[in-house]
């Protein structure tokens, strides 16, 4: 992990992260007294932030999110130049964080990314997950044609990019990025060691 000018890093992400309240508590998980924080600046249609999500994100939901080590919080960081649904995909998904329906929509993102991805148009096929999230069509559809949530996505964007990150996925730890996609095994040793280190100091 590169530890970096961690404060000057926090500070850069902070004013967009506290604009967006309570958007920002919709899709956070974990304990706000957590001793660990950890923020993820990710793409929806990144095929390495789909293996997060897959294969690493799960682990660390039941060994470290549930169990109250760590607080986590996702940003939106699309990567339009490269993937040109991702921008869409992120204001629906913040669509449902208004809904309180973030995490389902965002394990529904990635569990799809091949099929929405690759369309010309990807909003009808993102509307079809609102039975599978419980939540009303007409209410997806409204906020996500009308662009409401343009403005959070872009400032989302912004601050990731101001703290550092630079491909996704990338992830804020304590005073440190890491990017691209790792193991659980590789945050297993990460987070038990800053995890250590804390509560010894209490």
């Amino acid at each position: 992990m590169r530890i970096a000018a961690g404060l000057i890093t926090l500070l850069a992400l902070a004013p967009a992260l506290r604009a967006q309240d309570p958007l920002l508590a919709a899709r956070s998980m974990g304990s706000s007294t957590a001793p660990i924080v950890v923020y993820e600046m990710s793409d929806f249609q990144c095929p390495w932030c789909r293996r997060h999500a897959l294969e690493t994100w799960p682990t660390l939901l039941k060994e470290y999110v549930e169990t109250g080590k760590v607080r986590w919080t996702f940003i939106n960081f699309p990567l339009t130049q490269i993937h040109p649904n991702a921008a869409a995909a992120a204001e629906f998904a913040m669509c449902a964080a208004k809904e309180g329906a973030f995490w389902r929509i965002h394990d529904l993102l990635y569990l799809y990314q091949e099929k929405w991805g690759p369309l010309k148009d990807p909003a009808p096929f993102l509307i079809t997950f609102a039975d599978s999230a419980g939540l009303q069509k007409d209410t997806l559809t409204t906020c996500l044609t009308s662009g409401v949530m343009r403005a959070v996505v872009q400032a989302d964007a912004l601050g990731a990019s101001r703290a550092g990150a630079a491909s996704t996925p990338t992830f804020y730890i304590e005073g440190g990025l890491l990017p691209g996609f790792q193991p659980p095994s590789v945050w297993e040793q990460i987070l038990d060691s800053i995890y250590a280190e804390k509560t010894t100091r209490k």
